[in-house]
C-alpha cells in the first residue's frame, strides 16, 4: 500500500513535502535485490495547490488530437464517465493541457481498462505521459508532440523515452547495462546522455515481452484493474518518476524543461481519476 509522505507545512499555502536521503547502491546485472535502497529515497519537494486539476466532469483545460481525426473525436476516444477520464485507446493520439508548465509536481492516479485495439490488441497495454511537449501536435508519428515521455506500459511504467519532432530531446540518466544490452536506471552508475531511445526503469524485466498482460518479477505497477499512483517531479532539467511510492527513474540535464502535458491513447483502454499539476515552491 502506498503511503504518502506529504505533510502540510502551512495550512494557508497547503504545502506538501517528502523527504530524500541521497545514497546509492549499485548492483551487478543479474544480481539485483528485489528493490534497490534508492527506490524509497524520495526527492525533497515543496509544492503548492494545483495550478491545474482534472475536474471529474468534463475536459475543461484539455484539448484532444488524434491521428486520423485531428481535433475531432467522433468515436469518443476521450470521455468522462462517473468522475473518471476514460481513454479508449481506439485511435492513436492524446489529450493535452492547453497551457504549458515548468517546475511542477504532477500527480496522476490511473488504472488499465480491459479493452485493447488493433494494431496492439495482443500486445502489452500501452500509454504514456508526454512531458515538456512542444511544437506541432503531429510531430511524431502523426499524432504526438516532441517531448520527453514518462512511459506507461505493462512491465515498463516509469521508463523515460525521447520523442523526437523538429529537434531531438536530450536526457541524461545514470544507468547500468542489462543482460539484454539496454540501459537500466541505477543511481550511482555511469551517466549516459541520449537523444533517442529509452532509459528503462530499474526493475524492468530484461526478459520483457510485448505481450498482453505481461508482468515482471519486480514490477511496482499494480495488476490490471487496480489503481496506481504515478508522480512526476519536473524540477528544472531533472525529471523524477515515482510509481506507487517508489522512485523508478530519474533523468537529468533535460534539453526540454517547459511545455504541455499529454496523456496518450495508444491501443489500450486506460482510466484517470486524478490529474493534478502542482507548482514547485522555492
Amino acid at each position: 500500500m502506498y503511503q504518502a509522505r506529504f505533510h502540510a507545512r502551512s495550512a494557508a499555502a497547503r504545502l506538501l513535502a517528502f523527504t530524500f536521503a541521497a545514497t546509492s547502491s549499485v548492483a551487478a546485472a543479474g544480481d539485483e535485490p528485489a528493490e534497490p535502497p534508492y527506490a524509497r529515497q524520495l526527492p525533497e519537494v515543496r509544492s503548492g495547490p494545483p495550478a491545474f486539476a482534472f475536474n471529474g466532469k468534463d475536459l475543461a483545460g484539455f484539448y484532444t488530437y488524434l491521428h486520423d481525426h485531428r481535433h475531432e473525436d467522433p468515436d469518443g476516444v476521450f470521455r468522462v464517465r462517473d468522475g473518471v477520464l476514460v481513454v479508449s485507446g481506439r485511435e492513436f493520439g492524446g489529450i493535452s493541457t492547453r497551457d504549458e508548465y515548468a517546475n511542477y509536481h504532477l500527480v496522476v492516479e490511473w488504472r488499465w481498462g480491459g479493452k485493447t485495439w488493433p494494431p496492439r490488441e495482443g500486445n502489452a497495454r500501452d500509454s504514456g505521459i508526454l512531458l515538456h511537449a512542444v511544437g506541432p501536435d503531429d510531430a511524431s508519428g502523426g499524432h504526438w508532440m516532441e517531448s520527453v515521455e514518462c512511459q506507461i506500459i505493462e512491465g515498463g511504467t516509469g521508463d523515460l523515452l525521447m520523442v523526437g519532432g523538429r529537434s531531438k530531446p536530450r536526457l541524461t540518466c545514470e544507468v547500468r547495462t542489462g543482460p539484454d544490452g539496454q540501459p537500466y536506471f541505477d543511481k550511482g552508475s555511469k551517466p549516459v546522455t541520449r537523444d533517442s531511445g529509452r532509459f528503462n526503469w530499474w526493475g524492468r524485466d530484461p526478459e520483457w515481452k510485448d505481450v498482453l498482460g505481461f508482468r515482471g518479477a519486480r514490477d511496482v505497477e499494480k495488476p490490471l484493474g487496480e489503481w496506481n499512483r504515478l508522480e512526476v517531479v519536473c524540477d528544472g532539467s531533472t525529471i523524477t518518476n515515482i510509481l506507487n511510492g517508489r522512485v523508478v527513474n530519474v533523468g537529468t540535464n533535460s534539453s526540454h524543461t517547459r511545455g504541455k502535458i499529454t496523456f496518450q491513447s495508444e491501443g489500450a483502454e486506460i482510466h484517470f481519476r486524478k490529474i493534478e499539476i502542482r507548482p514547485l515552491l522555492r
